[in-house]
Parts: C-alpha cells; structure tokens; sequence
C-alpha cells in the first residue's frame, strides 16, 4: 500500500513538472486618428491631406508612426505581444507601414483588416504573432444603426494557442458620444447587443468558450450599454464560464487614472472584457482578475491643468507630435504548455 501511495505521489510530480508556463502579452490601444496622407474618395478623410485642415504631410505621418510604434514597444515592456487590438486606423496601407517599417518590422507580425462602412474611414484591427496565435476564422460584424449612419464592424478572430486551445477575441470601436452622451447612447447599446449575440453563440456551442473583448467603447464599465446590453460585470471571486466580465472595472471605481482622459477627469473607454472561462486558474490559459494594467509611461504624458494627461497627437488640427489621446492597456494571458 506504501509503494502505491508514493508510486502515485511521484506521478503526480512528474505529471506537473510537465507543465510549462507562459505568459503572453495582449494590447488594445486607439492610436488616434491614424491616418494616411491621400484622399480617399469614398472617404470623408479631406482633412488628413496636405492641402487639408490638419496639413498632413509624409513627414508628420511618419513622426506619428514611429512614435506609436514606441509606445507599443513600451506596453509591451519584455516581451513581445501575441495580440494587439488596434482603433482608428485608416485602412491597410498604415498598419503595414506601422508594422514592417518601424521597430516592430523585426517581429514578423501579420494583421486582420477590412475597410469599414464608417463615414471617416477609420476602422479596427487585429495585429498577431502567428506563431503564437495560429489564426484559423475572421469575420467583421456589422453594427445597424437605426439613424442609418453607419459605424465601424466588430471584428471576431479566432485562433489556436501554442497549447492547442482555442481563443476568440473582439475588437471593437463602438459610436462616439458626439451630440451627448444620452442623445447617442442607443447606437453603442446596438453594438453592444450585436457582440452579445455573436458571444451568446459561441456560448451555445461551448459553455467554455475562452473569450477576449477589447477596444475602445466610448462608454465606461457601469453605463447602460456594457451593464444591461452587453451585460458584463465585475470581475468576482466566483465566476460563471459562460459570463462576461469586465477587467476594466476595478480600475473604473478607484476613478484616479485610466486610459483617456476628459474634462480633467480620467475614465476608461478602453476595456478589456473576457468569459469567466479565462478567470479559471486552474484552467489550460487564464488571465487575473486584476490583471489589466495601463501603460503610463512618463513620454506618453504631459503635465496639464488636471495633473498629468496623455500626450495626444492632435490639438484640434494642430500636430502636437505627441502619440495618441489614449493610453495603451494590456492583459497577460498565462497559457499551460504540457510537454
């Protein structure tokens, strides 16, 4: 019975010296208006012309692209992301220039894009290590807006995992408040019921779909469209696989930083919002519950009336030379190779 006891206990820790953990970084960052120089004619892009009211030049473009690509570096830190969700990004032409022509170039990323039916033309995108995340689905949900303008898709990759796991991730940029906040709420609760539905039918599938959320919400944590319309909620110590829950919440009720910030007051547009399968420690890949940082890097700021504020690129139509009106923020994804 003695050797059967021991016999069993040694297995066990063969069994998990097997495990190899890894952590991999994930970024979501708006990089504010990122733009090329031409016009596109199917586009209200004039003013991003050299002839247009933000005299935008080769020059400023590559002034911009490479301090974006610094501030990427940045939130990245040591490693280098698997997954980067990208807003306001014009079209295909600069996330090639910001991917293959600046320091990341070396990295051998690729991208998910597809222009748009938004009226400015800026769009999202999903930058990825294919050696880290094997895209195998992509699809761009369209968002219907009752008022008939149209907004930016919500794009849906799927992807294996180098343990063999599979991972959904969104990125989003939901409808501006531009005319109030309560005047414009109804087209962000339409997004958000549009990703609710493409979650709730994965969830279907597989109760444990391992879930990722990103972007730019133009709303915060506990307002209408991500409570009642996407329902996601706090992250909690006892979690549902098949729910929602918003990593961005915590750092929303401290209220002393965040990732934009507004009439002096910083706030969290930027979210990170995964399925309670994700919040499975024991599970093969998880994130903390508290693990969603802000990168605040001191060139990424400056001193303004309220304290510190991102370093944006744009005052009005002025070139600032500065990086974005956004902060980037990230999430580690601890995945459990078995060899």
């Amino acid at each position: 019975m003695f050797f059967i006891v021991v016999l069993l206990w040694t297995t066990n820790i063969a069994l998990h010296a097997k495990e190899d953990f890894e952590s991999f970084r994930i970024i979501s960052y708006n990089l504010e208006n990122l733009f090329d120089c031409v016009d596109d004619s199917l586009t209200s892009d004039e003013s991003f012309t050299p002839t247009g009211d933000h005299e935008w030049t080769e020059a400023k473009f590559w002034v911009k692209i490479n301090n974006l690509s610094r501030a990427i570096t940045a939130a990245g830190e040591w490693q280098t992301p698997i997954l980067i969700g990208l807003c306001e990004v014009e079209n295909a032409y600069v996330v090639k220039e910001l991917l293959y022509h600046t320091q990341l170039r070396e990295i051998g990323y690729q991208f998910v894009h597809k222009n748009s039916p938004d009226l400015r033309g800026v769009d999202v995108a999903l930058v990825y290590h294919p050696q880290q995340f094997h895209l195998i689905a992509e699809e761009f949900i369209p968002v219907h807006i009752t008022d008939g303008k149209p907004t930016r898709d919500i794009l849906h990759a799927t992807g294996i995992l180098t343990n063999g796991d599979t991972l959904h991730v969104f990125v989003n940029h939901w409808p501006s408040r531009y005319g109030g906040e309560l005047e414009s709420e109804d087209k962000r609760v339409a997004a958000a019921t549009t990703l609710r539905d493409a979650t709730d039918a994965l969830f279907a599938k597989n109760s444990r779909s391992k879930i990722i959320i990103m972007g730019d919400f133009n709303d915060y944590p506990d307002n209408n469209s991500l409570i009642h319309g996407l329902c996601a909620v706090s992250p909690q110590k006892s979690y549902i696989f098949d729910q929602l829950y918003n990593l961005s919440y915590p750092i929303h009720e401290k209220g002393d930083i965040g990732s934009h910030k507004f009439g002096g007051k910083w706030g969290m547009l930027d979210q990170f919002i995964v399925s309670g399968a994700l919040l499975d420690s024991e599970a093969s890949c998880f994130v903390q519950q508290d693990g969603l940082k802000i990168c605040q890097e001191k060139f990424l700021l400056k001193e303004s009336a309220t304290g510190y504020a991102p370093k944006r690129a744009f005052l009005g139509t002025f070139f600032a030379y500065g990086y974005s009106d956004h902060l980037p923020i990230y999430i580690d994804l601890t995945i459990k190779n078995k060899k």
